[in-house]
């Protein structure tokens, strides 16, 4: 699998410094993707979805761990290794049109300039950007500057202008997150298209809680580590023909077990079973069951227990009792 992957990331870290506080953004995550793969990245806000985009697309530098991608480790990259990787293997597409398109230039010029900057120009920069446009059904717009375009043309010129490098994999951080539900729609049959037709690796960070009906899949980040993947059940059909089939799919949520096998049970979970610090775990004939215990199972918790158990059962002398228990002078069992 790790040959044929596209994406690696194993154990990745990222800490960021502000000040004299250490702020870790990514806890040791580890995913692989495809070749030619379409997947969605979700979580809530500070998960570390955007570091991890930052992270593949070169703008960060991984501060422990390996970020493998299209053969590159990219913590072992010169500056200027790392300058040409963004310029001729990455491209972005970011959610605000000013962040991604020169106002002040037309749609056509906008995606001549990067092609320019890699030391492109003429008819060839030219005919490649006219192409662009035609991808992106926007060849009718070349001419429209930033102001003249609405938000759904600005995004797909925006990802023509991503294009324009040729580059190998696709990062979009939250491309629908100024749209309606309508064009927002229209934007991800762009990226299914292209995903189709170019075998282009693309990689969408978003809100939206649809997405995983236009990807192929999608990973959610909790606490900076893969929590869950979301799949199809039916078959793991692509988006691109399973939206265009107009077929009913079912989704399944998966929990994801780190290389340690270690996994992220939902905060909702724990509080709903009281379980905190500790938990019972069972093996039965249907899998790994997971159970809350009441016993002090450990001496350094006592002290918390004893203090819980007598606010809640406000039993006169309990504390003093446990602490006896702690230090072995007797071995009864505390009961309610």
């Amino acid at each position: 699998m790790a040959q044929e992957a596209f994406v690696i990331c194993d154990n990745l870290v990222k800490i960021y410094k502000i000040a004299e506080l250490e702020v870790v953004a990514l806890q040791g995550l580890d995913l692989v993707v495809g070749p030619g793969e379409l997947l969605g990245i979700v979580g809530a806000s500070g998960s570390g979805k955007s570091t991890l985009m930052n992270v593949l697309g070169g703008l960060d530098r991984p501060s422990a761990g390996r970020a493998w991608v299209d053969g590159l480790d990219l913590l072992k990259l010169s500056n200027a290794e790392l300058n040409n990787y963004r310029r001729t293997r990455v491209g972005f597409v970011w959610q605000q049109g000013a962040r991604n398109l020169i106002p002040y230039l037309n749609a056509l010029e906008n995606i001549k300039l990067p092609m320019t900057l890699a030391g492109q120009a003429g008819r060839i920069a030219q005919k490649r950007a006219e192409e662009l446009l035609e991808m992106v059904e926007l060849s009718d717009r070349k001419k429209h500057r930033l102001s003249e375009l609405s938000g759904g043309e600005q995004q797909r010129i925006a990802i023509a202008v991503a294009l324009a490098n040729r580059p190998r994999m696709l990062l979009a951080d939250e491309p629908t997150g100024e749209l309606d539900s309508a064009t927002a729609l229209t934007i991800y049959q762009m990226f299914q298209k292209l995903n189709h037709e170019l075998g282009l690796t693309t990689l969408i960070v978003s809100h939206d809680p649809t997405i995983a009906r236009h990807v192929n899949r999608v990973v959610a980040i909790r606490d900076g580590k893969l929590a869950t993947e979301t799949v199809r059940a039916r078959g793991g059909r692509p988006a691109f023909e399973a939206v265009h089939e107009g077929a009913e799919e079912i989704f399944e949520e998966l929990t994801v077990l780190d290389s340690a096998g270690r996994l992220q049970i939902p905060k909702e979970f724990l509080e709903h079973f009281g379980i905190r610090g500790r938990a019972r775990i069972e093996l039965t004939e249907e899998g790994i069951l997971i159970l809350p215990t009441t016993n002090i199972d450990h001496v350094q918790d006592a002290e918390a227990l004893a203090s819980e158990l007598v606010e809640a059962k406000k039993a006169r002398g309990l504390r003093g009792l446990l602490n006896r228990w702690v230090r072995g002078e007797h071995k009864k069992e505390v009961k309610d």
